[in-house]
């Protein structure tokens, strides 16, 4: 059976529910932990790789050679800034958003290439070196663990929804951000596709009794009440 633990509480590094239209702190994905029987499957290691370490240590008593696999709900850098600490783990993400973000990247480093943008160049590469070593996730990560697509702040968004015997619980993602986005019924004001995000917001509270919010701790869906 499946269990689920928060690692490390993310943050917005511009909240705009609090009035803010820049950049104020270093904005990070909250990170999770699934255990099955045979995986340990972090999710969204978006703290520097020190900092993750400390934190999976702190918080599971478990190192990064632990992990087996790493899971991205996007590929966000503030959901992947930690990802080299895991490098003995598979690296997984939807192959929707392996795709939708795969061919503009290589577009952008061509270009950046041919105008003589060193340093975007340069960027552009290492990002598309970490994106061709994810594979495309199976739509079962395991028992009791599956894909559950929620495009629309990115093309391939996807999350994780988990049976743990009693409950399911949904980790969003920039789906559904934080408690504040959840209780008012707001998307991520950054989505690209507004609409489709929308659609997605209301199928992760349709499905779930918990809910993994991607910038937020987790919390008891408002819309199906205690359990």
């Amino acid at each position: 059976m499946a269990s689920v633990k928060i690692i490390s509480i993310g943050a917005m590094a511009a909240n705009p529910d609090w009035g803010e239209k820049e950049p104020v702190r270093t904005g990070h994905a909250t990170t999770t932990l699934i255990e099955t029987d045979s995986k340990r499957i972090l999710i969204d290691p978006g703290l520097p790789s020190s900092i993750i370490a400390a934190r999976l240590s702190e918080r599971a008593d478990m190192a990064p050679a632990d992990i087996t696999h790493v899971f991205l709900t996007s590929f966000h850098p503030e959901a992947r800034r930690g990802i080299e600490a895991f490098d003995g783990a598979d690296w997984l993400i939807s192959e929707a958003e392996r795709e939708a973000i795969g061919v503009p990247m290589a577009q952008s480093f061509k270009l950046a290439v041919e105008r003589g943008h060193e340093e975007q160049a340069e960027a552009l590469k290492e990002d598309i070196a970490v994106l061709q070593r994810f594979e495309p996730a199976e739509d079962s990560l395991d028992d009791g663990v599956d894909l559950f697509p929620l495009p629309g702040v990115t093309p391939g968004l996807c999350g994780l929804l988990v049976s743990t015997g009693t409950y399911t619980t949904l980790v969003c993602g920039d789906a559904i951000p934080t408690a504040y986005t959840l209780e008012n019924g707001t998307v991520h004001r950054g989505a690209l596709d507004i609409e489709q995000a929308r659609e997605s917001f209301k199928e992760a509270i349709e499905i779930a009794d918990v809910l993994v919010l991607g910038r937020d701790n987790l919390v008891v869906n408002p819309v199906r009440g205690p359990f």
